[in-house]
């Protein structure tokens, strides 16, 4: 399910300090973007960011919670896109500092994608 209209505006707040950060459905979730690159993504108000290789350790703590995933042929598919823990979104500046781990994770899959 899309992010609901208040918790966009929520994080669209909280994560102005990155840039410019626009919202955009995709296949019944949102993604979230900043300047153009998507660094996060939400499912049922539920922020989960983007993960690679480099900012695996960064977000150990988000390991406990299952990555986002979809159905596909019978089969759960897991994205590279890993829930932040809840706490997070009462602590604006270290969410700062996990979207900017997650929006460098993000320039790198693009640049890769290239």
């Amino acid at each position: 399910m899309v992010a609901s209209a208040g918790f966009s505006a929520f994080l669209r707040d909280q994560l102005a300090p990155l840039g410019r950060v626009t919202f955009r459905r995709m296949f019944g979730k949102t993604g979230v973007f900043c300047d153009g690159v998507m660094l996060a993504m939400i499912a049922d108000d539920t922020l989960y960011v983007r993960v690679d290789a480099e900012s695996r350790d960064a977000f150990s703590e988000a390991r406990a919670a299952p990555p986002l995933s979809y159905r596909k042929q019978g089969r759960s598919i897991d994205l590279a896109f890993w829930q932040v823990p809840e706490r997070l979104l009462d602590e604006p500046e270290e969410l700062v500092a996990w979207a900017r781990i997650a929006l460098a994770a993000a320039h790198r899959v693009a640049r890769k994608a290239r």
